[in-house]
């Protein structure tokens, strides 16, 4: 669907004398998405919803009417004839399953009572003397203490804070661990998707909008609902502090 929105950019752009190179190091939005908003390639950005953010930001810079060019975006993008922004999978966390019956409640405990009745017997022909009143031997107080000991020993606590991210709506996500590695690289989350845990001494993330919640050591944190872009700091404490626009991280 033909609009003016890119060309609107480019042309305000152009008065302004700057490359997209100086935009990109201002607004940190990449060169290749602004270019791509300039040409109303809206494929090539990252979601529906980012990319309304991404026009609202790059008007804003320009001086024009942001929220009036971000809801052109909205309509050419909803319109039966508007090029829609390909769907990134959601990120699936974990090993592989394995496919395959499940067994019922009720067959289990046939299985579990089976196994009992048969160690009772095994039990009964191993263990009885001549009279049978032969007893198993008592288990030895110090085998008790060491089996405890090493149940205690095996939960160990593992360095860093934990993150787990899951979206309530599609959003867009860009998660950097504390040496600043792409945990999740500028990916979209849709509704019901969920991420992580991942663990680092560190966080910095950035959200397309307030449609995800993140648990941070299996608390909930507090993320602001907007439709628009936030970034946030995640120190070892697992503490949270919001990133101003120029210090959100940049992913893809």
């Amino acid at each position: 669907m033909e609009t003016e929105i890119g060309a609107i950019l480019r042309e305000a752009r152009n008065r302004r004398k700057v490359e997209l190179s100086e935009v990109e190091a201002t607004i940190k939005i990449r060169a290749r998405y602004l270019r791509a908003m300039e040409n109303e390639e809206w494929g090539a950005l990252p979601g529906g919803a980012y990319a309304r953010s991404f026009v609202r930001t790059y008007a804003s810079y320009l001086g024009l009417d942001s929220e009036r060019l971000a809801d052109e975006v909205r309509r050419s993008l909803e319109s039966p004839g508007g090029e829609r922004a390909p769907r990134v999978e959601p990120i699936v966390t974990g090993g592989p399953r394995r496919a395959g019956p499940r067994l019922s409640r009720r067959a289990w405990a046939a299985i579990v009572s089976i196994g009992l009745v048969a160690l009772l017997v095994g039990v009964g022909l191993v263990g009885g003397g001549d009279d049978g009143s032969s007893a198993p031997a008592p288990v030895a107080k110090q085998d008790r203490g060491d089996r405890a000991e090493a149940r205690s020993g095996a939960v160990t606590t593992q360095p860093g804070v934990a993150v787990r991210l899951a979206a309530s709506g599609e959003v867009w996500v860009c998660l950097l661990d504390a040496d600043s590695r792409p945990l999740i690289d500028g990916q979209v989350l849709a509704p019901g998707a969920e991420a992580g845990p991942f663990r680092s001494e560190g966080f910095t993330v950035s959200f397309g909008n307030g449609e995800v919640s993140m648990l941070i050591d299996g608390r909930e944190a507090e993320i602001a609902a907007t439709s628009s872009p936030v970034g946030y700091a995640i120190d070892a404490g697992g503490e949270l502090q919001p990133l101003t626009e120029t210090e959100r991280p940049i992913c893809g």
